[in-house]
């Protein structure tokens, strides 16, 4: 009987052992004395292959998407430059066309102002011309005017000379000699002059010339005076003369006479006798005032004549010179017309060609603000996607990283492989732990219970499993002191350490359960950090486009640990017993 509660005893210390040993193998204890670590999760294998494969394409789609950003951004970039030297250059032509538009719109001012300046002097020019034109033909008027006066004064004149000239050539007039004393009576010298006839010539003094012919008795006739003045006798013929005198224009004139008619009368050898001759030389009164006044008035005429002519000739001068001065405004002010349409011309080419400018400009600012958007656009895709780049090389980092270790239920069987092989020993002990520890109460009640409650105190606590192994200890001691103690102390801790690696075990497939789950739809990147003195804090690196990673929950502390310990110490009591029965 004691050699079978030994036996099973030692079963059960086996399986403790070998249940400690799967603990302390398959559970990762974290303990936060770092400040940063890498997750740490562990997987099987395959997980790891599928994970490193998405986190890859993850990667080469992240590439491709890099390369195609950097395309799109040096593409961008350019087009910017491009909008940018274009926006440079639309800038500098409207620069330059609104100077174009300055500069031509300063020309149509100046040639505008000098066109109404030539149009103003124009105008006075040509004001001029005509005043002066009218005045030109007003002096040509009086030219004209004097020109007739001249010419009517000139006839006059003309008429007058030819009145004066022909009296002064003379005229043949009546001429009688009567008795002085009685004019209706002839002078016995009327005998002599036969031909009644005197000849009177107008003196340019005023006074006449008379010519008697005397016909005949020249021998008789020896003196003829007048107002005491000898007339002058011209023979004509032997006994024939002409008697001329000079005397005032009259009707009659006294002429004294001296005769010698000795020949005829001896006793009366000289005779005194006096005669009137009736003559008219009247008849030349005012021809010599009438050439006076016809030349006064011709000499009149033709000063005024000359006065207008004068006058006529510097208004002449002054219209031609308004005239010229017209043409010549003129012609300026058509020059200026045309320069003033030339630069009108130009301003609105300007102005059109600055128009066109702005909207050039306004376009490339336009095209240029368009560019610049897409590059910002380009450069946030770029930074983006260099971004899910390293999102993606740290993922396939990280799952390459993974530790690939035996999953929980792999270490299970791993244990109930060990505990079957520990029952081929003792076949009652092969089937459980329990079944050994009701084996033994069976056979010793007192240690069977104390066993019992301390599989069940050390289930609750760390603390109270090694007092409630003691308390085993000595009750099994009443059966076989030595042995029960061992064997209490050694299913005691067996069934803490079983009950502990059952816990263990469980979270050990429920954190490996929830990692595959977990891996199936993200990738879990995570490494295995195992020291034997210290424990790495776990850190949680979630990608870019993935929800957190399931981590095992933290499971170790310092009691842990020593839990641990004393099923390793369990283990090596078990086998030495078992060695021990083996060699005897």
């Amino acid at each position: 009987m004691t050699s079978h509660v030994k036996n099973t005893l030692v079963t059960t210390a086996a399986i403790a052992g070998a249940l400690a040993a799967t603990t302390l193998f398959n559970t990762t204890t974290v303990k936060a004395d770092t400040t940063s670590s890498a997750p740490v999760t562990t997987t099987t294998s395959a997980t790891k292959d599928t994970a490193i494969a998405s986190a890859q394409a993850k990667v080469n789609s992240a590439s491709a998407a890099v390369v195609s950003a950097q395309a799109a951004y040096g593409s961008a970039s350019t087009a910017a430059s491009d909008a940018a030297a274009k926006t440079a250059a639309a800038s500098a032509s409207a620069a330059a066309t609104s100077s174009a538009v300055a500069n031509a719109q300063a020309a149509a001012d100046s040639a505008s102002a000098a066109k109404s300046t030539a149009d103003a002097n124009l105008a006075s020019a040509q004001s001029t011309a005509a005043k002066t034109s009218a005045a030109k033909s007003s002096t040509s008027a009086a030219v004209v005017s004097a020109q007739s006066a001249v010419a009517s004064a000139s006839a006059k004149a003309s008429d007058a000379d030819s009145a004066v000239a022909s009296a002064e050539a003379g005229q043949t007039v009546t001429a009688n000699l009567m008795k002085s004393d009685d004019p209706t009576q002839a002078s016995a010298a009327q005998q002599y002059f036969a031909t009644k006839t005197a000849i009177v010539k107008l003196l340019p003094s005023g006074q006449v010339q008379i010519t008697i012919p005397l016909t005949s008795g020249l021998k008789f006739l020896k003196e003829v005076s007048y107002n005491g003045v000898d007339a002058t006798f011209t023979k004509t013929g032997d006994d024939s003369a002409n008697i001329t005198f000079t005397a005032d224009p009259a009707t009659s004139y006294t002429l004294a006479m001296t005769m010698d008619i000795t020949s005829v009368m001896p006793f009366m050898p000289i005779m005194h006798e006096k005669a009137l001759l009736a003559v008219d030389t009247t008849i030349f009164n005012g021809l010599l005032a009438a050439k006076s006044d016809a030349d006064a008035a011709l000499t009149s005429a033709q000063a005024a004549l000359s006065t207008a002519k004068t006058n006529a000739a510097t208004v002449a001068q002054v219209a031609s010179n308004a005239a010229s001065a017209a043409t010549a405004a003129a012609t300026v002010a058509s020059d200026d017309a045309v320069v003033a349409t030339s630069a009108a011309t130009n301003l609105t080419s300007a102005q059109a060609a600055n128009s066109t400018a702005q909207a050039a400009l306004t376009s490339a600012q336009a095209a240029q603000s368009a560019a610049d958007a897409v590059l910002a656009t380009a450069k946030a895709n770029l930074d983006s996607a260099n971004a899910a780049l390293t999102s993606a090389q740290a993922e396939l980092k990280s799952a390459q990283n993974i530790m690939v270790v035996t999953p929980a239920s792999s270490a299970a069987s791993s244990a109930s492989s060990a505990a079957s092989s520990a029952s081929s020993t003792d076949s009652s002990a092969a089937s459980s732990a329990s079944s050994a520890a009701s084996s033994a109460s069976s056979t010793d009640s007192s240690a069977a219970s104390s066993a019992s409650s301390a599989a069940s105190s050390a289930s609750s606590t760390d603390s109270s499993a090694a007092s409630s192994a003691s308390s085993a200890a000595s009750s099994a001691s009443s059966t076989d002191s030595s042995a029960a103690s061992s064997a209490s102390s050694t299913a005691s801790s067996a069934g803490s350490a079983a009950s502990s690696a059952t816990n263990s075990a469980a979270s050990a497939a429920t954190a490996t359960s929830n990692v595959a789950s977990s891996a199936s739809t993200t990738t879990v990147t995570s490494a295995v950090v195992a020291t034997p003195a210290t424990t790495k804090k776990a850190t949680s690196s979630t990608p870019a486009s993935s929800t957190t990673a399931k981590t095992l929950p933290q499971t170790g502390n310092e009691n842990q640990s020593a839990l641990v310990a004393l099923g390793l110490a369990i283990l090596t009591l078990g086998i030495y017993p078992m060695m021990k029965r083996k060699h005897a």
